[in-house]
């Protein structure tokens, strides 16, 4: 077995684990010395993929890239379903709304449209919905990103930066009590902050996968938003008021 095959066999190993003595990744492959796989640790280490810490523990660093829509809507569907009514329940007739990119964000909106409200979105999956629409729908311009099914950039923030709404539903690729709200791409974390700056209420639309998770780029810290996931935490919750189902 090759040093990179050996290696991604220890992150398999990481992948439900908080912490592990590397004894344990040693009973895992009793066939290579402890010093073998202690190189393993340090190039794993050197890469960014696993925290190697003092006293021999090792875990593995939470950090996640942008999912496509067509493999995103399939995950933790059920939670997601939740989540989105959920947060339609928050919405009052005649109120301005925002609702992300994403397949949170598409569960909700289909919600809204037989609603008397307005929506504006980035959301370019509204061109999909052959059904009636009641709610005034306004699609914010700017650079297409098709993996997200989303719209940003620098014409996106200009626009942006002249609206208000009462609330605003944001889509997230990871929520972390140290390090807030990230994602994977500047501009899409750039949007989330101008919409965040400029809502009376900003929700986050998460399930409990993206809880503790980093993704590269940060929005924006905890302060200020309510969390909307399929169930609560301990940590985050002493930061920010997480709603679940009813």
């Amino acid at each position: 077995m090759i040093p990179y095959e050996r290696q991604e066999r220890i992150l398999q190993f990481l992948t439900d684990k908080d912490l592990v003595k590397i004894d344990e990744i040693h009973a895992q492959l009793p066939e290579f010395s402890l010093s073998t796989l202690r190189r393993d640790l340090k190039s794993l280490e050197s890469n960014g993929k696993i925290e190697y810490l003092i006293g021999g523990g090792v875990k593995a660093i939470a950090s996640i890239g942008e999912i496509p829509m067509t493999k995103k809507t399939a995950l933790h569907s059920t939670e997601k379903q939740v989540i989105a009514e959920r947060a339609a329940g928050l919405v009052q007739d005649g109120e301005s709304v925002y609702i992300d990119s994403g397949s949170n964000g598409t569960l909700l909106l289909k919600r809204l449209l037989d609603r008397p409200v307005t929506i504006y979105t980035t959301n370019t999956t509204i061109f999909s919905v052959n059904t009636p629409i009641q709610a005034k729908v306004m699609m914010l311009g700017g650079q297409y990103i098709p993996s997200i099914s989303s719209l940003s950039g620098t014409l996106t923030e200009n626009t942006l930066r002249d609206l208000y709404f009462d609330r605003a539903f944001l889509g997230v690729n990871g929520v972390d009590d140290q390090n807030g709200v990230t994602t994977p791409n500047i501009a899409e974390a750039t949007k989330k902050r101008l919409i965040k700056k400029n809502s009376k209420q900003t929700y986050l639309l998460c399930d409990s996968s993206k809880f503790h998770r980093t993704a590269t780029v940060r929005a924006f810290d905890l302060d200020g938003v309510t969390l909307i996931s399929d169930k609560s935490d301990h940590d985050l919750g002493q930061l920010v008021p997480i709603l679940i189902p009813e």
